[in-house]
């Protein structure tokens, strides 16, 4: 999306869960069965509050904060079919080389009543979407609550995990191969991202994998078979695509969203030119956090396509630090020097506040604090560069 004389403003997609919300998808995740009835009312509860506060805080394009989900895209096991109990993930590559932060960690994440990432299911049978009324209805209540809160917003976004994030984190024990693991992932995320568009909501495609698997999946593995499984992923996107205008679509692309060394992590340089491949309008990536601040400079050398937006991470969201406005204003007029101009940068956030539900390592109310600041900091950039 291009703006002729401001930067405008989103972010990265999950927001902060209401506690009984929390709860109630930490029960269900631990295997409980709920009142399907109880849960959805707090989840309509959930979105109608969420999107007035993303108003007020300046966000122009907004979402529903992912609050109907309780995890990025271990959601989809409760839409789709092949999917059981019993998997397991690999560990963060880079935690493991520090064992005193790695029990840091868990001691804090035990203390945590949420739901986790890294407890997958398996899939053992045929993965099939069910049920398009499950997306139908997600798309039909964020419509609603966006036309009697915020009527006026430019645009708004609804977010959907890449095949490849889902392939790589849930162990496959049904499929031949890889590649007809991921292609059928993909045939059955096509089902939500045709139907967040035809909603008239930009689809956000959230694909940590290609970046995040390098020191997961493929930690001792030569960089050259993690880029070989990147330019596979983007091959699936594509073909899921295809129904889709390219404009329609941004591509979000992380490192983890989690506060840890990060010292493993492969160099945007390796993956951007994979990254261009996506048959998208916009890529999103993470400037703010310390690992990867420099890296704006990439989309100077290794340069978008004209039509193709830039959604730059310029608030961290692994710490409670509130960023300065200024601080904001400067990362920002970084990237649109790097995209030789500003016409087609948009401010976000670096990734998600609440992945997997009660998980954020942000308070609530620094959130809002923090996305003001982002809405701040962007109308400071606009009056130096329009």
């Amino acid at each position: 999306m291009k703006t002729p004389n401001r930067i405008l403003t989103t972010h990265a997609g999950s927001l902060p869960r209401p506690p009984a919300l929390v709860e109630l998808f930490s029960r269900r995740s631990a295997g409980e069965a709920l009142d399907p009835a109880v849960l959805a009312a707090e989840i309509e509860k959930a979105t109608r509050e969420i999107v007035p506060k993303q108003i007020a805080a300046g966000i122009d394009i907004p979402n529903n904060g992912e609050q109907g989900r309780e995890a990025f895209f271990l959601y989809v096991r409760h839409r789709m079919s092949g999917f059981a109990p019993g998997g397991s993930r690999m560990p963060l590559g880079d935690i493991a080389r520090y064992p005193v932060f790695q029990e840091m960690r868990r001691q804090s994440m035990a203390a945590k009543k949420s739901v986790s990432n890294f407890e997958v299911p398996k899939v053992n049978g045929a993965v099939r979407y069910l049920d398009p009324a499950a997306i139908e209805n997600e798309c039909a209540e964020f419509r609603r609550v966006l036309d009697a809160e915020a009527p006026d917003v430019p645009a708004a976004f609804m977010t959907a995990p890449s095949p490849g994030i889902i392939a790589a984190a849930i162990p496959n024990e049904h499929y031949d191969t890889f590649p007809a693991y991921l292609e059928a992932l993909a045939d059955a995320l096509k089902v939500e991202y045709e139907a967040i568009v035809a909603h008239g909501f930009m689809l956000q495609l959230d694909c940590p994998d290609l970046a995040l698997e390098r020191h997961i999946t493929y930690v001792d593995r030569p960089l050259s078979e993690f880029l070989a499984f990147d330019e596979m992923v983007i091959g699936a996107i594509n073909r899921a695509l295809e129904n889709i205008p390219r404009e329609s679509v941004r591509l979000h692309a992380c490192w983890g969203n989690y506060e840890g060394p990060h010292d493993l992590d492969v160099p945007l340089a390796d993956i951007l030119p994979i990254l261009l491949q996506a048959d998208v309008g916009a890529i999103v990536l993470p400037f703010a956090n310390p690992r990867h601040a420099h890296e704006y400079r990439r989309l100077a050398d290794t340069p978008l396509a004209p039509d193709q937006s830039i959604v730059c991470g310029v608030i961290d969201t692994t710490t409670n630090y509130v960023e300065h406005p200024e601080v904001v204003a400067g990362r920002i007029e970084q990237v649109a020097r790097a995209m030789g101009g500003p016409a087609r940068v948009i401010a976000g956030t670096d990734c998600g506040f609440d992945t997997s539900a009660g998980m954020g390592k942000v308070a609530e109310d620094v959130v809002w604090a923090k996305l003001k600041a982002l809405s701040e900091g962007a109308a400071l950039a606009s009056g130096r560069l329009f």
